[in-house]
């Protein structure tokens, strides 16, 4: 990396994850009831909220509760009205509707809010092979998070690794297993500097899964066992 590419400015929402400290299921919701988040983990979230009636229905109860704390606020006068009326009447901002408003969901496997997204079904995304029995889709850095979609083959151990910030992975079909336990359809593994993993795809069908993350990935473990994951030697 160049001085020039070091010294840029940051955006407002770079490594949001990392130095907001979203460490658990119940941060996470709540940052997307305040509107707070990136746009890939509002995304990813909204994805989640489909496939999950329980934290549906945790996101009612903090909705509501900020609508109470709201209506017992001192109204404020709003500068400009018509101007911000304007902006957000002419914004062409994709709109994700809330989990339960859409009667038909365009792919099985990814939910609507992420198909969206995404732009693809799982049949039509332009897979890139990685490594032995791993495909991943890069979609770049979008609002300052590296987004991705993975797949991986049943049984595959993946590299043993950390992360220099957060990690937050949506399971979409499948299954992985890592020191934080199982990770099925729906569930939102949260990895971190402090984690130390090496996921493992479920025996019986590809685990694939939506994933973004706010700093790079470095690898752990022995270096012959590092050698053996990068090639599906297990």
């Amino acid at each position: 990396m160049s001085d020039k590419q070091q010294e840029r400015p940051r955006r407002p929402s770079e490594r949001y994850m990392t130095e907001n400290k979203i460490e658990s299921m119940d941060a996470l919701l709540a940052r997307f009831v305040s509107g707070t988040l990136p746009k890939p983990v509002e995304v990813l979230v909204a994805a989640h909220l489909e496939l999950s009636p329980a934290s549906r229905a945790l996101v009612r109860a903090l909705e509501s509760a900020a609508g109470e704390l709201l209506e017992n606020e001192t109204p404020a006068p709003v500068g400009n009205r018509d101007a911000m009326l304007s902006a957000i009447f002419a914004s062409d901002e994709e709109i994700i509707l809330p989990a339960g408003k859409n009667d038909k969901t365009p792919c099985r496997v990814l939910p609507r809010a992420l198909h969206d997204f995404v732009g693809h079904t799982v049949d039509t995304i332009p897979w890139k092979t990685k490594m032995p029995g791993f495909k991943e889709f890069e979609m770049g850095d979008v609002d300052g998070c590296h987004v991705s979609m993975m797949w991986i083959k049943p049984g595959r151990k993946m590299p043993a690794h950390t992360h220099e910030g957060m990690e937050l992975t949506l399971v979409l079909d499948g299954a992985f297993a890592d020191t934080s336990g199982r990770f099925g359809r729906g569930d939102i593994s949260i990895a971190d500097e402090n984690t130390d993993h090496r996921p493992i795809a479920e025996e019986g069908r590809a685990c694939i899964a939506f994933a973004v993350t706010d700093g790079a990935l470095r690898l752990t473990g022995p270096l012959h066992q590092r050698i053996a994951d990068i090639f599906g030697a297990n």
